[in-house]
C-alpha cells in the first residue's frame, strides 16, 4: 500500500492505494473506520484494479473535520479526490460512506459502478449525539466507543464488554473523536433521494442478512432500496453491519461480484 495525498483548500486528505491495472476501485469508509480497517478487505480483493481507500477528514493522518463541517463537506471531499484521480472509478461506500458515495453519484457522470453496503441517512442515532458530546468533552473515548456500539448500533452489553477485551478496542478509541459531529452532520442532511433514480451508473446495494427489516441498519437500508428501484441487491449471508471486520474475504468476494457483473 502506498500513500496518496489530496490537498483540498488547505485540508489534507490522505488515502491508501494498492496498485493494479484498470479503473480504480475507491472505498469510502463510514464512522469508526479508516483506511487501516479496510486493509483486510483490500487484501482479499482478487480483481486486478488499483484500490484507493480514503481516510476521511477527522481521521489521522487526514486533517480535522474543520469549521462548518457537514455532509456537503464530505461530498465535496469525495468529488475532489475523484477529480484528482482523473478517471472513471468503481465507487464503494460503507454505512455513512455509502451515503456520501450515493450523494456524490447524483452529481457526477461517468462512474463505472456504485456499490453501497448498508448506507444510512437521517434520522439516525439521534439519541447518541448529546451523550457522545458529553463523553468527548470529558475526554472519555472509552465511553464514546461504548455509546456508539450500544446506542447507535444496538449491540448488547455483553458484546461491548467482549469488544473492550479484544485488540480491536485500542484502534476504535481514536476513531471516536469525530463521532458526535459526524452524527450531527448526518442528521442535519437531507439526502437527495428523489435524484437517486437519475444515477447513470449501475448501483448495487449490499445488506447483511441479520439486518433485514431490523433497526437501525435494516430500516435505514429500506429507505435507499425504495429510492433506487434500478439497483441490484446482494445479501451477505450470516452477517450484519461489520462484515469488513469480521469476514473481509466474504465482503471482498461480494464487492468483486458487484463490480465484475455490472452491466456493460
Amino acid at each position: 500500500m502506498r500513500t496518496l495525498r489530496f490537498d483540498r483548500d488547505g485540508t489534507m486528505l490522505i488515502a491508501e492505494q494498492r496498485d493494479g491495472d484498470g479503473p480504480p476501485i475507491v472505498i469510502v469508509p463510514g464512522v469508526m473506520s479508516d483506511a487501516h480497517a479496510w486493509r483486510p478487505v483490500v487484501s482479499f480483493l482478487t480483481l486486478p484494479n488499483p484500490v484507493v481507500v480514503l481516510n476521511r477528514r477527522g481521521r489521522v493522518p487526514s486533517g480535522p473535520l474543520g469549521p462548518g463541517y457537514s455532509v456537503r463537506t464530505e461530498i465535496d471531499d469525495l468529488h475532489h479526490v475523484l477529480d484528482a484521480l482523473g478517471q472513471d472509478v468503481e465507487l464503494f461506500g460503507w454505512s455513512f460512506g455509502g451515503l456520501i458515495a450515493l450523494e456524490a453519484a447524483t452529481e457526477r457522470r461517468g462512474l463505472r459502478s456504485v456499490v453501497a453496503y448498508e448506507p444510512v441517512s437521517s434520522p439516525f442515532g439521534t439519541d447518541a449525539i448529546e451523550p457522545l458530546r458529553a463523553a468527548q468533552d470529558a475526554g472519555d473515548l472509552d465511553q464514546a466507543v461504548a455509546i456508539v456500539n450500544r446506542t447507535v448500533s444496538g449491540f448488547s452489553a455483553e458484546y461491548v464488554d467482549a469488544l473492550k477485551e479484544s485488540p480491536v478496542w485500542p484502534a476504535l478509541r481514536p476513531l471516536a473523536h469525530p463521532l458526535a459531529e459526524e452524527l450531527a452532520a448526518l442528521n442535519s442532511h437531507r439526502a437527495a433521494l428523489r435524484r437517486y433514480r437519475e444515477i447513470d451508473a449501475p448501483v448495487t446495494l449490499l445488506l447483511g442478512e441479520f439486518n433485514g427489516g431490523k433497526p437501525p441498519y435494516g430500516t435505514a437500508f429500506e429507505v435507499f432500496r425504495q429510492a433506487l428501484p434500478q439497483a441490484r441487491h446482494l445479501r451477505l449471508p450470516g452477517q450484519g453491519h461489520l462484515a469488513h471486520a469480521e469476514v473481509p474475504d466474504l465482503l471482498a468476494n461480494h464487492l468483486a461480484e458487484a463490480i465484475a457483473d455490472r452491466p456493460a
